[in-house]
């Protein structure tokens, strides 16, 4: 450097040493104080150095994640429903348009809960399947408002410490099996195999998909959260397969074409409202050649007008306007009888060649949005126009349940890498993995274990392993992941789509038994594993199970935090005894709240 006469410049070392000395000192202070704030939280997870090193599947070596021991606390008393996404203790951000409020809004990573959800005060363990269906411990979902307000219908009862489920309904006060007896005789498929998966729009208590368990077709039960009725809390609660969702602003989380027949039984859907954007989602989601089926206004408005509080001519208008959106959609109306509509979604191309004029309404949607995304996608008022190459999608192209299980789907060649000899060596494998886990866990295949969710499957391996035991398999495939969703419905099991880095759309303690399989080495640069893990704790119930395979690089570290949630653990080898791969086999344990009385 130069003075500005040119001159070189001489620095002074003796006037800068005092200064930068002082620096220094301030600069340690400071980084020690911070240090003392930062680090002194007893419950922040801090990783150290250790010296066990394990084999990548990369095949490079690198030191195993650990952690130090933590015990997470309880939550308070009044986050024994928690359901952190449809919260409504938030509702009030969100608008009341199209029931904008009830669609999932989660938290922000600041106000993210690190604590166990506890029981309810007197808590049992649920009642074992099959007795589960008809009835259930009051004190484990101890809300009187739907039995109060439906004891007329026969939804359920109160009878001392249980809730009994008569298996009424708003449009079956007499019973679900005559109801689902009529629907057979207007839907000859129900009998054959032909329909397999259904969903059930409105639930209530889940009563029409628990009698179709016994017909072979597995329903799933939809109704959003609510203050004072938890419908989908009491459908998981006796075993019935259900989720938290709405049809409102976004899609449904279910590819297109995946269920054979959907139903509503006056579930307050205003079908024709919006421009019929609503019926347009069942559409999307409904197989070529599935069905629609609605009871309830309008149907049957001849005889039953004067029970709704309305005109016949308001419900001759409703009904006329229904029928004339189901036509423009390339629906057909299959039969009818009673309280009881059926329309069908048609297969033939030359109905939806009619949607190419631009003067129809609706018209047919462009490629601008998948048809099987499904994950935070705005409803979208146009037809998705099912694929006309694809030749075996179609309700009655499919193979017949329960042949269709282990038939690879025409839609696995979609996937990235998919093909058929791909499909069957994931079913072959898991058939050997299950025998593998049977053996480390002796409660599978018994009444302990009846919700079962896979946390991040593939083809649906898993479940279709396991499906002579007592269970039904929630199918979770990662939003960040390739779909393979629409291959599970194909081999006629359920699921929907999600991301692990939010939580799960369902109730506190709903599964007996979470099955992972990599899914920290999958999604552990998006999602923080205590979280997950903490997500874990909130849906299954006490003395539930996990089994988590994972990588050799997570698994004790997965141990230490599972210790930390009142979780017993143990590790065990894979069928194959592989050192790059582990099993983690946990029970939660049952405990109670001290605000507990």
């Amino acid at each position: 450097m130069k003075h500005k006469d040119g001159k070189p410049y001489q620095s002074d070392k003796s006037s800068w040493k005092v200064p930068m000395a002082l620096t220094v000192v301030v600069l340690c202070g400071l980084s020690f104080y911070l240090g003392g704030i930062f680090c002194s939280e007893k419950e922040r997870y801090v990783a150290e150095d250790v010296s066990k090193v394990v084999e990548t599947p990369s095949g490079t070596a690198t030191r195993a994640v650990q952690v130090k021991a933590i015990s997470f606390p309880e939550c308070s008393a009044d986050f024994q429903d928690y359901t952190p996404c449809t919260d409504p203790k938030r509702w009030h951000k969100y608008g009341k348009h199209r029931l904008t409020f009830l669609e999932r809004h989660c938290p922000p990573s600041f106000e993210r809960q690190e604590c166990l959800v506890p029981p309810p005060d007197g808590y049992k363990s649920p009642i074992r399947w099959p007795k589960s269906r008809d009835e259930c411990w009051y004190r484990n979902v101890p809300y009187d408002w739907i039995n109060k307000q439906k004891s007329n219908q026969h939804w359920l009862k109160k009878e001392g410490e249980k809730f009994l489920f008569p298996g009424g309904g708003t449009m079956f006060p007499n019973g679900v099996g005559s109801y689902v007896d009529l629907m057979q005789d207007l839907i000859p498929q129900m009998k054959d195999g032909t329909i397999r998966t259904a969903i059930d729009t409105g639930c209530g208590v889940a009563s029409w998909g628990g009698d179709l368990l016994d017909r072979g077709i597995l329903t799933v039960s939809l109704a959003p959260r609510d203050n004072h009725q938890a419908q989908v809390q009491f459908a998981l609660e006796r075993g019935i397969p259900a989720i938290l969702g709405i049809i409102s602003t976004q899609r449904l989380p279910f590819p297109s074409n995946s269920f054979d027949m959907a139903h509503c039984s006056r579930c307050l859907i205003p079908w024709t409202e919006f421009g019929g954007v609503y019926l347009l989602e069942i559409h999307r989601i409904l197989r070529p050649g599935g069905f629609w089926v609605l009871s309830g206004p309008p149907v049957n408005y001849q005889h039953r007008w004067r029970g709704w509080n309305t005109t016949i001519e308001e419900q001759k208008s409703d009904y006329d306007k229904l029928q004339e959106l189901l036509t423009s959609m390339c629906f057909k109306l299959f039969n009818k009888k009673d309280d009881i509509a059926v329309w069908q979604k048609l297969s033939d191309s030359n109905c939806y060649k009619k949607l190419d004029n631009p003067d129809n309404y609706p018209s047919k949607c462009d490629d601008g949005t998948e048809p099987d995304s499904a994950w935070y996608t705005p409803l979208r008022p146009c037809v998705v126009v099912p694929n006309p190459s694809a030749k075996k999608l179609k309700l009655d192209t499919l193979a017949k349940w329960p042949e269709r299980l282990h038939v690879a789907p025409e839609r696995v060649s979609d996937v990235r890498g998919g093909s058929a000899g791909a499909f069957k060596h994931d079913d072959d494998k898991w058939k050997v993995r299950a025998k593998h886990y049977k053996k480390l866990l002796p409660a599978i295949g018994t009444d302990k274990i009846r919700n079962v969710m896979d946390m991040n499957t593939l083809y649906g391996g898993f479940a279709a392993a396991v499906i002579d035991a007592p269970v039904w398999v929630m199918n979770v495939v990662s939003s960040y992941a390739p779909n393979t969703l629409p291959v599970v419905y194909d081999r006629g099991l359920i699921g929907t789509i999600h991301d692990w880095c939010e939580a799960f759309s369902t109730y506190p303690r709903t599964y007996d038994f979470l099955h992972l399989d990599g899914l920290f080495s999958a999604e552990s640069h998006r999602c923080e594993m205590k979280y997950v893990l903490l997500e874990m704790d909130r849906i299954l119930r006490p003395n539930g199970y996990t089994i988590i395979r994972e990588s050799s690089y997570f698994v004790d570290a997965i141990a230490t935090m599972a210790k930390g949630m009142r979780w017993s653990c143990r590790k065990e080898e894979t069928e194959y005894g592989v050192e790059k791969e582990k099993v983690l086999i946990c029970q939660k344990k049952l405990w109670y709240s001290k605000q507990s009385s």
